[in-house]
């Protein structure tokens, strides 16, 4: 177990696990070994074991592997569980390899509704950052690193501001992209490591380390 994970909050922090897809943008990518739905549904599903574990509440925004779910309603999941953070389960189609994890830089606006706020933004950034650093121990040396972007790097964000799954959160909100499953370019590829069960704990184990982190820095951080 990992030295972080003993840091474990008295109050029993809320973590929302949001598996991505299938949703209002489509079934995810569609690896040769694996797909996006099922590797996130494995992660999440671990995960959430191994923060149980440590003394986390965890709320899933889907209760089985293909259920349908719109973003919007992820976010209000999240939302309603009064959550300490929200950490959204992706796999990549992309030129590069490797990972990336994303976090609100800025408000948008979907459907009339604009956000996050600025608090939401802050903690959001904050929280991927320390993820982010978790994802970089863990990984160096084994997958490419993509680094902390903005909402706006992804098509959706690009389009709205911002995620639609953090326009309408609440709650830090941080997304990360595992691995890249499909490379159109035909060049190397995640896939075979993400199909492993050694891939998947170490993904496990760095998601788990960055979020019990993250958690104890909100815990520290001073209210205002």
């Amino acid at each position: 177990m990992l030295p972080a994970l003993c840091l474990l909050l008295a109050t029993g922090p809320v973590v929302c696990l949001d598996p991505g897809h299938p949703s209002e943008v489509g079934k995810g990518t569609q690896g040769k070994q694996i797909t996006e739905v099922a590797l996130a549904w494995k992660i999440a599903v671990k995960l959430k074991s191994r923060l149980q574990a440590s003394g986390v509440r965890v709320v899933m925004t889907k209760q089985s592997e293909n259920q349908y779910v719109t973003n919007m309603n992820r976010a209000e999941i999240a939302n309603r569980a009064a959550a300490n953070l929200m950490l959204r389960l992706h796999c990549d189609a992309s030129t590069k390899t490797g990972y990336t994890v994303f976090a609100p830089f800025s408000a948008g606006t979907f459907k009339g509704r604009s956000g996050p706020s600025a608090a939401v933004i802050q903690g959001s950034r904050a929280a991927a950052s320390i993820i982010h650093h978790s994802l970089q121990f863990r990984f160096k040396g084994v997958l490419n690193e993509n680094g902390l972007q903005p909402d706006t790097k992804t098509a959706v964000g690009a389009k709205h501001g911002a995620l639609v799954g953090s326009i309408y959160s609440k709650v830090p909100v941080v997304l990360v992209e595992m691995f890249t499953l499909n490379n159109p370019t035909g060049g190397p590829n995640d896939e075979k490591f993400a199909a492993s069960a050694a891939g998947q704990a170490a993904m496990v184990d760095a998601l788990a380390d960055g979020l019990t982190r993250a958690l104890q820095a909100q815990k520290s951080r001073p209210q205002r």
